[in-house]
């Protein structure tokens, strides 16, 4: 659904011979789309006389400088330094003039992928009308006395620092959000309040605000009255920072055992628990229909990292849904089947029939020419696409490859993807299998010789799947298993594979070579280069991949040779000074 807003305003002097409120709203420009929208309402302190420059000044700054900001950058986080520069820059216009000249209010509301965030300072307001019930989002920063009502205890340009209150919650299609300076809440009620903002729904949110001022002007306010109606029509796809907040708020799941229900869905079998997450197979009873629930261990559940990395993957997974590569990877739910409210944070997936690569090789099964290229045919496509949306897997192995009774090969696990979002922890992480890890991750050089580590890239996946080629069709791994507390070794070429396996072909032999080539030089670039090269197969065969060089596969080599003929011709040496006549 496309982000859908409805947004009115209306602002007047009143009985006041100027106008200090001011009150501005901006859409994201193409492409920024992830930055969402911004409102925001002010009203000038008009004690110094230059109220509405501050009102104005503060406005506009937010709303514009709001979009200069990174969108890696969390929204309070951006809010408070713009907010901030602004403070600091009138609070040194006001050192320099007493009384102070520039004060005012602030109320901003920013609605962004599907969570809302206010910032507030002063006495304007900011509502939510929800489900018919009116709830004020905001507390005044005034003195709590009849007669002092309007002395602001907290306003922008005031201190040379200033506290800002920030509150964040989820959106809604249908709510609805009023913005108002103390004009038009001094003197109306919230019942009136909520009867005015529900007159969007029929004449939408202009003609709403515009009735809020009028009554409050009827009402006899004597103040410059102000008002802002913004309803939500359409979301947008959830962003990262929303997962991220319900993925720190919500608790973890308990530990669950089969018939436990949670969420409307009863649990049918624990699949797997690797003690960083553990996967249940759970039931919704009304349809029977089975799905897969991601969690992390409960021993787990005080780590914030491991909480923004699982985030990050149901917010990765929520993206590529779609993308071009949805049709090779497991559907994620944004929430419970049965409609209701989530209770704990945790991934919940369709579930698929059939069986992993690595269930079907531990289980002794032997595959087929055919069905290797068929499994890499359909991985090298999935690849492809998620490498277009840059998008690396970094962990491909069989145990990650799903061959469904459908027929159709997912790549299942995206918890340690790069997608240029994740967490810097999860960035820095040496992940995926040692044995599937190219060299490059672990310092080797194309000459052979110890570097600093490379970062995964496509290639790196393309490395892992030709390994994954290798095992399916010799039921051995070409550069030998590597412990997870060991590095990889990357001193010989492997076995061709028809060396192992005589029903690989030759032209085969190539691919596979190639893909698990010790050189990335002379690896696949792409995921559609190898996929090219498997679909042409025995009609336009690769060349055979070269010999590594001895000096490339142990730069030491050489050391090796001229150690050995030094002790040859030492030993030479002593023999004839021992043995021989002089």
């Amino acid at each position: 659904m496309a982000f859908d807003l409805d947004i009115g305003f209306a602002t007047l002097a009143g009985r006041k011979n100027s106008n200090e409120d001011f009150c501005a709203a901006m859409l994201p420009e193409p492409g920024q789309e992830g930055m969402g929208s911004i409102v925001a309402v002010a009203d000038g302190v008009s004690t110094g006389g230059m109220g509405r420059e501050a009102a104005q000044t503060t406005v506009t700054s937010l709303v514009r400088d709001y979009y200069g900001t990174p969108e890696t950058w969390d929204t309070t986080v951006a809010l408070d330094r713009i907010i901030g520069a602004q403070n600091a820059w009138l609070a040194g216009i006001n050192r320099r003039r007493q009384p102070a000249v520039g004060l005012t209010t602030l109320t901003a509301l920013v609605l962004r992928g599907q969570s809302y965030t206010l910032a507030h300072v002063g006495d304007s307001r900011a509502y939510l009308l929800r489900g018919g019930a009116l709830q004020q989002l905001t507390h005044d920063h005034a003195v709590n006395h009849p007669d002092f009502r309007h002395q602001l205890l907290r306003s922008v340009g005031a201190e040379d620092h200033v506290v800002v209150d920030y509150m964040q919650g989820d959106l809604q299609v249908g709510d609805v959000f009023v913005l108002v300076t103390d004009g038009v809440h001094g003197v109306l009620r919230d019942a009136r309040l909520r009867d005015f903002a529900g007159l969007q729904e029929e004449g939408g949110s202009q003609l709403a605000s515009q009735g809020l001022v009028d009554a409050a002007l009827a009402a006899g306010s004597n103040d410059n009255l102000t008002a802002v109606v913004v309803r939500v029509r359409g979301l947008l796809d959830a962003t990262l920072q929303d997962v991220s907040r319900i993925a720190q708020t919500l608790p973890v799941p308990p530990r669950l055992k089969v018939g436990d229900a949670i969420d409307g869905l009863v649990v049918t079998a624990k699949v797997a628990d690797n003690e960083i997450h553990v996967l249940y197979q759970v039931r919704d009873p009304g349809t029977r229909v089975l799905y897969a629930l991601k969690a992390l261990n409960p021993a787990r559940s005080h780590d914030g990292e491991e909480r923004a990395m699982l985030a990050h993957e149901a917010w990765l997974a929520l993206r590529m849904q779609s993308g071009p590569a949805a049709g090779h990877l497991v559907r994620l739910h944004e929430s419970p089947p049965a409609g209701q409210e989530r209770s704990a944070f945790y991934l919940l997936y369709d579930w698929h029939s059939g069986e992993t690569l690595q269930q079907l090789l531990e289980r002794g099964h032997k595959f087929s020419v055919e069905q290797v290229l068929g499994a890499a045919t359909q991985a090298a496509r999935a690849l492809g696409r998620l490498h277009r949306q840059c998008v690396i897997h970094r962990d491909i192995k069989p145990a990650n490859l799903h061959q469904g009774e459908d027929g159709v090969l997912r790549l299942l696990d995206l918890g340690v993807a790069l997608s240029g979002r994740e967490p810097e922890a999860m960035r820095k992480l040496h992940a995926g299998t040692p044995s599937f890890i190219n060299p490059e991750q672990w310092g080797f050089s194309a000459t052979g010789s110890d570097g600093p580590e490379e970062l995964p890239d496509a290639q790196s996946d393309l490395f892992a799947l030709g390994v994954t080629l290798y095992q399916l069709l010799t039921a051995r791994l070409p550069y030998g298993e590597v412990l997870p507390y060991q590095a990889g070794r990357y001193y010989r070429d492997p076995v061709a594979p028809s060396r192992i396996n005589p029903e690989v072909p030759i032209w085969l032999d190539h691919v596979v070579l190639k893909a698990v080539a010790r050189d990335k030089r002379r690896r696949f670039e792409t995921a559609e280069e190898l996929l090219l090269a498997l679909e042409r197969g025995a009609s336009r065969p690769l060349t055979a991949p070269q010999a590594t060089p001895l000096i490339q596969r142990d730069p030491v080599v050489l050391w090796k040779l001229l150690l050995g003929v030094s002790v040859l011709v030492n030993m030479l040496l002593i023999y004839w000074l021992l043995f021989l006549p002089r």
